[in-house]
């Protein structure tokens, strides 16, 4: 089975929904409703990490996140925490996540891997070159499925030494992070490589830039969220073939039914 994650941001400006479900009880509604949609888990966060965007303060990021992680967990989900703050990990644990999803692996706040590591739960080692304001910066590379497998592997044996077992891990390639168009689609089709590292595999592809640029080869890349859903449910199945443990989206409902109708053409029901 295909792990699906759904995306719950409660931020004024993520790149995709910013604002849109900022107030917690209109958060708590559009999570369950992915629940219901077919999330396995819901991945919320507080602070946009979206090229250019600025850090948030902790103390404002467990405001806007914790009544809905509670919310949630309340009512039977399986939630993530979308965080780079050993704090707001730690708090949200109390809370009732169960995954801490850090995009920058530990590199963002290097008391994370420690707190994790005390609580108990799982966590997500995004691959990170640094903050959203100047990722772009960072988008050098030789061979980059190479340099991102030697990376995610630094940070594998940091969780190690902090305490995680390999079991609590999973690695995400940081796709649209520190990377340019053609590298990210380097590293989806590099993806069989990652898997091939051990830990469980999270790929994130959901609405991002590259997908747009692919359907828009005339530069034009204002393309409606519609278009981007599917584009992603296509990386998505994509994923799951290369032997993903789970893809992070915007759209539940049109991952699953793609996941579906590929495990039904495999003949595998483990995609749905």
């Amino acid at each position: 089975m295909t792990v699906i994650m759904g995306i719950v941001n409660v931020t004024p400006d993520s790149f995709s929904d910013g604002g849109r479900f900022v107030d917690r009880d209109v958060a708590i509604a559009h999570g369950l409703l992915l629940q219901a949609q077919g999330a396995h888990v819901l991945d919320v966060g507080g602070e946009s990490t979206r090229p250019g965007a600025e850090r948030v303060d902790p103390s404002i990021e467990q405001d806007r996140v914790l009544p809905v992680i509670e919310a949630l967990a309340h009512a039977g989900a399986i939630v993530s925490i979308d965080t780079m703050n050993a704090s707001t990990a730690v708090a949200a644990v109390r809370a009732g996540a169960r995954i801490i999803n850090d995009v920058s692996g530990g590199l963002a706040d290097p008391d994370l891997l420690a707190a994790v590591a005390s609580t108990g739960a799982d966590v997500v080692l995004g691959h990170w070159r640094g903050p959203s304001a100047d990722m772009y910066a960072q988008a050098e590379y030789g061979d980059v499925v190479t340099e991102v497998m030697s990376e995610m592997q630094q940070r594998i044996r940091a969780a190690a030494a902090a305490g995680i077992p390999p079991a609590r891990m999973i690695i995400d390639p940081g796709v649209g992070f520190a990377k340019t168009a053609a590298q990210n689609w380097a590293v989806l089709r590099g993806l069989d490589r990652l898997t091939g590292m051990g830990p469980r595999v999270l790929a994130g592809t959901s609405r991002k830039r590259f997908l747009a640029e692919a359907l828009a080869p005339d530069g034009d890349v204002d393309i409606d969220e519609h278009r981007r859903d599917l584009a992603t449910a296509v990386t998505s199945v994509l994923a799951a073939r290369a032997g993903a443990w789970g893809v992070r989206v915007h759209d539940v409902a049109d991952t699953r039914d793609a996941l579906t109708i590929a495990g039904h053409w495999k003949g595998e029901s483990r995609w749905t």
